[in-house]
């Protein structure tokens, strides 16, 4: 139960996170969503960072895993707002936006996440 309390609370702190930075990058002149592609690749980065730290010398517990990387890194990332966003592109005929923010998203967030790795063993 306290697992799941954790993942909870972890959850809800990185949705609020989510929501506001998505109010304020958000764009609604041009429609470019940098509010969800910036909570996507820091969620990555953060990721990166915190399960490096659990993975070297068990610094992280696994209740502060679930919290940090379950909870907050899965409130704060949309993957389910990613693909909507998608979808608006390409219903409106915008191929290139649906083109650039995908292969944006997929590759600086894979990066992200190596290099959230990569800071913690340096």
């Amino acid at each position: 139960m306290k697992q799941l309390f954790l993942v909870f609370i972890g959850g809800g702190f990185g949705s609020i996170l989510r929501f506001l930075l998505g109010k304020w990058l958000n764009s609604t002149t041009d429609g470019i969503p940098y509010g969800t592609f910036a909570a996507n690749i820091l969620g990555s980065l953060l990721i990166g960072i915190i399960l490096g730290f659990a993975a070297k010398n068990d610094s992280l517990t696994q209740n502060q895993t679930l919290l940090l990387a379950t909870g907050f890194c899965g409130g704060f990332t949309t993957f389910s707002t990613f693909a909507y966003e998608n979808h608006v592109f390409l219903k409106s005929g915008d191929f290139m936006s649906f083109a650039f923010y995908t292969i944006a998203s997929f590759v600086v967030g894979f990066l992200a996440v190596f290099l959230g790795l990569f800071l913690v063993k340096a």
